[in-house]
């Protein structure tokens, strides 16, 4: 399976949420709704890391794919980009610490140029609303069901960055 295929899941749910969310006036409903958004959308992100880093330790050899899928197994919105400069890649080795890093950098300043918005920002932005939600039941009080939604696309990024950098 395609690391993108776990996106559309959550696309496909933000198209169906837009429609409800549009006709809700009560605050308090709405911001739930960015909680699910913001859990859907970091599951997504989820799944996907774990695929890419599944796929490359696969191709390098069958029992290292094996060893990872199973150290991955629950990796449980432990995906920051701290996480993954500090834990994840590093695994994989130092040089692909440093592709990541200079690539993202790449990414960050062509997004922002292109489309206003910065990659970064919108990927921690989503984890951080998912945290709230599911640690504390809530979402932070600034951040909009538009805002969340506006920050998967360049949040994907991220993402589109490590499957970039993980190749021989």
């Amino acid at each position: 399976m395609s690391y993108s295929q776990h996106f559309q899941a959550a696309k496909d749910y933000i198209d169906h949420t837009d429609e409800i969310v549009s006709a809700i006036n009560d605050p308090g409903v709405k911001q739930q709704y960015i909680g699910f958004i913001s859990t859907s959308t970091v599951t997504a992100f989820e799944l996907a890391i774990k695929e890419v880093l599944y796929l490359f330790a696969e191709k390098k050899h069958r029992v290292f794919g094996s060893f990872v899928e199973n150290t991955y197994k629950s990796i449980n919105g432990r995906i920051t980009l701290d996480d993954l400069r500090k834990h994840h890649i590093p695994r994989f080795g130092e040089k692909y610490v440093k592709r990541f890093n200079k690539v993202l950098e790449e990414q960050e300043r062509e997004y922002l140029k292109q489309h206003g918005r910065s990659i970064k920002s919108s990927y921690g932005q989503i984890l951080v609303c998912r945290h709230t939600f599911v640690h504390q039941g809530s979402v932070p009080s600034n951040i909009t069901y538009e805002e969340i939604v506006k920050s998967f696309e360049p949040g994907k990024k991220v993402v589109d960055t490590l499957d970039q950098i993980m190749v021989r």
